[in-house]
């Protein structure tokens, strides 16, 4: 096991309780949110439900959270546990998937492409908004998938601290 810097350890050891966090949080927004199936006529109601509107806002935000801090800050942070030095995110994500914390980087490449989706452009029509909110909730295993996995990783956390401490 390498040696890190306290800093590195303290680093990985907070992403891994954010992403634990985060994982907690959008599992239980997705509960109450797809309790039925979100249809179109769902989405009709979000003006005139504002808990609905919350819960929608919510799971959205969660989802994004949960996959900015896996792809962007967390498996590059599992990589440096490894002695390795992060890339480009692509990279990353190949490197995860070979290391098998990632199922595909093209499944990856899709969740971060719905997400963006989902956060970045306003979906006027009712129908796509209610076909982007079941993906997110059916890519939510995925996601879940790679949190437990990378939460597996947490050996690399401790074996740094055994070994700067020895």
């Amino acid at each position: 096991m390498i040696a890190a810097p306290p800093a590195e350890r303290a680093r990985l050891q907070r992403l891994l309780r954010i992403a634990e966090r985060e994982q907690r949080h959008v599992r239980g927004t997705a509960e109450r949110l797809f309790a039925v199936p979100f249809t179109a006529e769902r989405v009709g109601l979000l003006d005139s439900d504002p808990a609905l509107a919350e819960r929608v806002d919510a799971f959205v935000a969660r989802f994004a959270r949960l996959q900015d801090t896996l792809g962007d800050k967390l498996l590059p942070a599992l990589l440096v546990a490894l002695g390795e030095t992060p890339g480009a995110a692509l990279d990353n994500l190949d490197r995860a998937e070979r290391l098998g914390w990632i199922a595909s980087s093209d499944v990856w490449m899709a969740v971060r492409r719905l997400r963006n989706q989902m956060i970045h452009e306003y979906v006027e029509d009712p129908a796509v908004l209610a076909n982007a909110l079941q993906q997110a909730n059916e890519f939510l295993p995925t996601l879940m998938a790679v949190a437990d996995e990378c939460m597996r990783h947490e050996v690399y956390a401790r074996g740094w601290a055994a070994s700067s401490n020895a």
